[in-house]
């Protein structure tokens, strides 16, 4: 049993609410291995997240990281190899393959930075928008795949095919097609990697929109950390687990002016793991173990000078609080 199954299971014990219990999005010590010829590769380590309803976050992170995995799985692409996965009510790791592919319809939807993932080149912006509720069986498509358009801002494009669209525009069009059939979550990988600062701008601008207007979740999948300027919090994944959160606020100064607050936050695992900023360790020269000490309101944080004499002991609580 892990350290999080066995809090898991005292919680229980307790009466206390499960793990992430109210929220829309439940990422519960998530693990997937992948397996290449002999090898193992570990993408996700025990990751934990939670998102609500009606949040708009970015999920940032280097090649590797593990966020593209962790975007396949919340949209039913893959299975993780062990945890829990649950979206809007649906045990991901439960689902049969009838019951992912309903998912996969009506759940999510996916926007992909690649236009052709996202529209069908012989098809028009409106026949793109229709499609997945034909699949589905849905009815008065037109109408709703019109008025998507027209949400969108593309409605005397209708009739236009992807290759006369402009790359923003192809983006409009693979937003309108993701909600299509009316989803609880929309995911979008990399959905300005290819277009420039104001389109991007632009795009960004639609998808809060849509979260506002049609109380859409919306989780950004992107390995650009300005993209945490867009939204209103950003997860930082490092080695396949979940390090750092930046939550944005605006607060209005004594001169009635409104400011935005950035703060970051490590994040803390229910196992007690806590991945310190890349900076910090650098800068202290932290390796191999370390020295606690719990204060009042902090933990202190030092190397181990039995191992590296010249090296200075250090408050990570007061250090954070210099930070802010």
């Amino acid at each position: 049993m892990t350290a999080a199954q066995a809090i898991e299971r005292a919680a229980g014990a307790a009466g206390r609410a499960r793990y992430g219990e109210g929220a829309l999005i439940i990422c519960d010590n998530l693990v997937r291995i992948y397996k290449v010829a002999d090898l193992e590769v570990v993408a996700l380590q025990g990751l934990d997240l939670l998102v609500d309803k009606g949040e708009v976050i970015a999920i940032v992170g280097a090649s590797g990281s593990g966020k593209s995995t962790l975007l396949n799985i919340l949209g039913g692409l893959d299975t993780p190899s062990a945890g829990r996965a649950v979206v809007a009510g649906n045990d991901l790791g439960q689902m049969g393959r009838r019951e992912r592919t309903r998912y996969r319809r009506r759940v999510t939807g996916i926007i992909w930075q690649q236009t052709d993932r996202n529209l069908l080149p012989y098809l028009t912006a409106l026949e793109n928008v229709e499609l997945p509720m034909i699949l589905d069986g849905a009815r008065d498509r037109r109408r709703r795949a019109t008025e998507l358009l027209g949400l969108v801002g593309l409605a005397d494009r209708a009739e236009h095919r992807p290759e006369r669209l402009s790359g923003g525009e192809q983006q409009r069009v693979a937003i309108a097609v993701a909600l299509a059939n009316r989803p609880k979550v929309l995911l979008a990988d990399e959905p300005t990697g290819e277009l420039d600062s104001v389109t991007s701008a632009d795009v960004f601008g639609l998808l809060r929109r849509v979260n506002a207007e049609l109380d859409v979740t919306v989780v950004v999948v992107t390995h650009d950390s300005l993209v945490s300027e867009q939204v209103g919090r950003t997860v930082s994944i490092r080695d396949g687990r979940t390090s750092t959160e930046t939550v944005r606020r605006t607060e209005q100064t004594d001169e009635g002016e409104h400011r935005v607050i950035a703060e970051e936050f490590a994040v803390l695992d229910r196992a007690g793991r806590l991945q310190l900023p890349r900076a910090h360790v650098e800068t202290l020269s932290l390796r191999d173990r370390v020295r606690l000490r719990l204060e009042e309101d902090h933990v202190g944080v030092w190397p181990d000078t039995s191992r590296n004499g010249h090296a200075k002991g250090h408050d990570a609580g007061h250090d954070q609080e210099g930070s802010r």
